[in-house]
């Protein structure tokens, strides 16, 4: 299941990067981020609110969590930029990515979390 929705999320994530290149503020590689980080933190509260991390659930969260979005965001592209900025002397431009990427990430996770306990609690507003 993991191989599955790796391969799956990293082809999406290479797709973007293809179609919006970044430039020298990675700023393609802050959105995935930050776009994967929402989407986990809505799948796993949307997940553990429809019960126990067992049978298709499990799956589903290997698949999609662990899977998809492990293999759709990429820290170690954020590592590799946050470095090639401090070799090229933007000390602040890098330290400001770094951090600003953990700290944003942090906050759509919570975000996440939130939109996942507001659509259990509304389930007639998703569809």
């Amino acid at each position: 299941m993991v191989f599955l929705g790796g391969t799956a999320g990293t082809a999406l994530r290479e797709a973007l990067s293809l179609v919006l290149p970044d430039g020298r503020l990675p700023l393609t590689t802050l959105g995935i981020n930050l776009l994967g980080a929402l989407l986990l933190g809505l799948l796993l509260e949307a997940l553990v609110r429809s019960g126990h991390d067992a049978g298709g659930r499990r799956s589903l969260r290997l698949l999609l969590g662990t899977g998809l979005l492990g293999g759709f965001t990429t820290y170690s592209a954020l590592a590799t930029a946050s470095a090639l900025l401090l070799i090229g002397g933007e000390i602040g431009l890098a330290l400001t990515y770094a951090l600003g990427t953990v700290l944003l990430g942090g906050v759509a996770t919570g975000l996440g979390i939130v939109l996942g306990a507001a659509l259990h609690r509304h389930p007639g507003a998703n569809g």
